[in-house]
């Protein structure tokens, strides 16, 4: 199974960030856009996992406390692709969310996981492979700015179901003053 620990947004910053994916489709003249109840902040991707790697970064998220945060999503950018850009929505500068995400790592290290070791720069992805219509331009594309409180981190598994990516939320940690979402 596929697996990545993340933030997922309450109903009104998927609402938002939908919106953008929206218009971000309306002036594409192509693209894979993220569905809205795919719109999540990856913390850290684990890749192909078995039951017992499944079992360890349970044990991993049970060892990093944190305290609840507010998570900012603000701005959009792109990543430059030959085939089409990386579109996504930014994450405002955040010292609880970098200690939360560096702290994941130690312990996922710490129970097996071989991690990428580049730095974590915080997005939500809107759409792969798009392409701008000329047309159209970037000129006017709706910015984001929302935020929500973060009180718990999800063990989430990806797979193609139907031909579309599904992410189901696997485990579930709260932050340390035991506030449930």
């Amino acid at each position: 199974m596929r697996l990545f620990v993340a933030v997922n947004f309450d109903d009104e910053v998927r609402g938002d960030l939908t919106a953008v994916v929206d218009e971000l489709r309306r002036r594409s003249s192509k693209g894979t856009f993220t569905r809205p109840g795919n719109l999540h902040l990856t913390l850290v991707f684990l890749g192909e996992c078995d039951q017992r790697q499944m079992e360890a970064a349970r044990a991993a998220m049970d060892a990093v406390a944190f305290e609840p945060f507010r998570l900012c999503v603000e701005g959009f950018g792109s990543f430059k692709r030959r085939d089409g850009d990386v579109w996504w929505a930014g994450v405002a500068r955040n010292e609880s969310l970098s200690r939360l995400q560096a702290d994941l790592i130690v312990q996922l290290r710490d129970v097996g996981f071989d991690l990428e070791g580049r730095k974590y720069k915080p997005h939500v992805t809107l759409g792969r492979r798009i392409v701008l219509d000329t047309s159209t331009g970037q000129g006017g594309l709706l910015g984001v700015s929302v935020s929500q409180p973060v009180h718990h981190i999800e063990l989430m598994q990806s797979e193609r179901i139907g031909g579309k990516l599904v992410y189901t939320p696997l485990y579930s940690v709260h932050s340390a003053d035991g506030t449930r979402a």
